[in-house]
């Protein structure tokens, strides 16, 4: 009988752990990155606990830096994970964009690229001039505030031609570079921006080459570049040549990859730090999809270098990665989940790689078949959602058993919208961060820091190196969750790449609310495009704004909200932090109107108002 127990409990082991919910991980790590947002919030937020935040960043360096994303559980905006986050995510879209649209999913990962990718933009005002850091670390993090309260330094750090950052520049060129080709098909006008900007940074990055933390000092403590600026180099090349076609960048991988260093070192790792395996990993790509014929030896030592990485994951190579006694892989105790999903994105599609070429992969310890690599990246995808010894998933909201004492300012401290009371910087440390209870607010879709090595975990809101989270944990997951969702199936990831147009199939929930806000609203904001012209490649459209008084009272004191503004604008003017009145105008009588018009190559910017006084 007891033999018998065994067997048929060996044979429900299996499917203990089966039937995760991809699609739902997916859906809850996208939200993750609304609660993240900086700046004006649109009106289609769904992490309703936050409010807009930091909306003076960059004014005191004469540019608008508002928007963007706080890169894990403090309030700074640090431009180099933050550009990592979208390259990943980018690349998430581009490689299985199909199975995202599948899941209903592509419309909000591609805002969440947007959301980053507005920011970049505004954060390169000049060829080369790149913002790379609002906030400082070092007062940031002796605070414990929501972002919307915050008074931490707000100071912005730039590199230049005289401050070199080439590590900065590449990493961002690849992220526009990348996101060029998520908007190809569906904002044709906004890629080709993207492309503009990623030519003139990796340019500024490769004729002036410097490490950015030695510019950015204030970084150093937080996000400094130990790999160097090569590895950015090689990074930002291979995504211009994939979003351009240009052989001037498949000239550059295959010129460059000795002196970089993309065909000598072989990686264990994949990150915002080191991006050698990432680059292996699309050369290989290349090379299999038979591009670069001239370059097929130097490509060849890229695909070595790729393939030993996917052995060390496999426990099959001459120097493995460690592991954890429950199967994760294991690189280092603070925020060791970074690692493990960067790493589960290049198995995942790796594998794909090598079934859409019809080969295996070549290890020291044996060969390894495509779906073997691929059973591997879900190991490690089930470990995070809870296949683990302690039955914990380690994306919060995902699952009955998750952290619920987030290291994370903005969920742990109760939301400005249900207690609008000040929370000081020391305030905040002594009511909220000693907290021993659960945050009050959900942080869904965050993937924290992880268990140790012995896969051991401490829910703990002061234990950050296990319990904070970031984005470049979650951007990887769009890829693997998204191929998981659709099955065993293979894809020809070989094939030329279409992102196919989100569909508009999202629609929010209805509320029980009377009625929409416009209904009711006393003043009607309405926008249209009045002409369009294309000049230098690009088309400009010229668009036309109404804002009017629909009361039988006079407005005075009107405060407008514009997020998402390119170009230039006439007919308000700035102050206070919120465009206004122009000077000429004092009040809007009752039924009256005023125009104001504005010209961008991009869609429509975001009007609202933020408030106004009737008399």
């Amino acid at each position: 009988m007891a033999s018998l127990l065994l067997g048929f409990f060996l044979f429900l082991l299996p499917f203990a752990y089966a039937g995760h919910n991809y699609a739902d991980a997916l859906s809850k790590s996208i939200l993750f990155f609304e609660a993240q947002r900086s700046g004006y919030l649109p009106h289609d937020q769904r992490v309703n606990w936050r409010a807009d935040s930091g909306l003076y960043d960059g004014k005191a360096s004469g540019v608008d830096l508002v928007g963007g994303y706080y890169d894990a559980g403090d309030n700074v905006k640090f431009g180099l994970p933050m550009a990592f986050t979208i390259t990943m995510m980018s690349w998430s879209i581009v490689e299985y964009g199909k199975q995202i649209a599948q899941s209903g999913e592509l419309g909000h990962a591609m805002e969440a690229v947007k959301w980053g990718t507005d920011y970049l933009i505004k954060a390169h005002p000049e060829p080369n001039v790149l913002y790379g850091e609002v906030g400082d670390g070092n007062t940031d993090h002796n605070c414990w505030q929501r972002p919307e309260d915050m008074t931490t330094d707000r100071r912005a750090y730039r590199i230049d031609t005289n401050n070199p950052g080439s590590d900065l520049a590449g990493e961002t060129a690849a992220a526009m570079a990348a996101a060029s080709i998520v908007f190809r098909h569906s904002n044709p006008s906004y890629s080709n921006e993207l492309i503009n900007h990623a030519k003139q940074l990796f340019e500024f990055a490769d004729k002036y080459r410097g490490k950015y933390d030695s510019s950015i000092t204030v970084a150093q403590k937080y996000y400094r570049s130990y790999s160097g600026y090569a590895d950015e180099l090689l990074w930002a090349a291979t995504w211009l040549y994939q979003a351009t076609n240009d052989q001037y960048y498949l000239n550059y991988l295959g010129s460059n990859g000795d002196s970089l260093g993309g065909t000598g070192w072989a990686m264990t790792e994949f990150g915002w730090d080191v991006k050698y395996a990432g680059v292996q990993v699309l050369v290989s790509k290349f090379l299999m999809q038979g591009k670069g014929a001239q370059y097929s030896s130097e490509f060849e030592k890229y695909q070595q270098k790729a393939e030993y990485f996917m052995c060390s994951c496999l426990g099959k190579g001459s120097r493995n990665v460690q592991r954890t006694p429950g199967g994760l892989l294991f690189r280092q105790r603070w925020n060791n989940l970074q690692f493990v999903t960067s790493a589960t994105f290049l198995l995942t599609v790796y594998s794909d790689y090598l079934s859409s070429a019809g080969k295996s992969l070549s290890c020291p310890a044996g060969t390894v078949p495509a779906s073997e690599v691929l059973a591997f990246a879900q190991s490690q995808m089930d470990y995070i959602l809870g296949d683990n010894p302690r039955a914990t998933s380690y994306m919060v909201g995902y699952g009955s058993n998750y952290p619920r004492q987030v290291h994370h300012r903005a969920s742990s401290i109760v939301s400005i919208k249900v207690n609008p009371s000040f929370v000081s910087c020391r305030g905040g440390y002594n009511t909220w961060y000693s907290r021993k209870m659960s945050d009050p607010n959900l942080l869904v879709g965050a993937i924290v820091g992880g268990p140790d090595a012995y896969d051991n975990f401490a829910d703990e809101r002061d234990n950050y190196e296990q319990t904070e989270p970031a984005t470049y944990n979650n951007a990887p997951l769009l890829g693997i969750l998204s191929r998981l969702s659709s099955g065993k199936g293979g894809f020809n990831q070989l094939l030329p790449v279409v992102v196919p147009s989100p569909q508009p199939v999202y629609k929010p929930q209805p509320k029980p609310s009377p009625a929409p806000a416009t209904t009711v609203s006393p003043i009607a904001v309405q926008q249209r495009t009045t002409t369009s012209w294309t000049a230098k490649g690009k088309i400009y459209y010229r668009y036309s704004t109404l804002v009017t008084n629909k009361s039988a009272k006079t407005v005075k004191d009107l405060k407008l909200s514009i997020s998402k503004l390119y170009g230039p604008l006439w007919g308000l003017s700035w102050s206070g932090g919120a465009y206004q009145f122009p000077t000429w105008m004092e009040s809007l009588p009752a039924g009256k109107t005023l125009e104001f018009v504005y010209i961008q190559s991009a869609s429509p910017a975001d009007v609202s108002v933020s408030s106004y006084t009737m008399a």
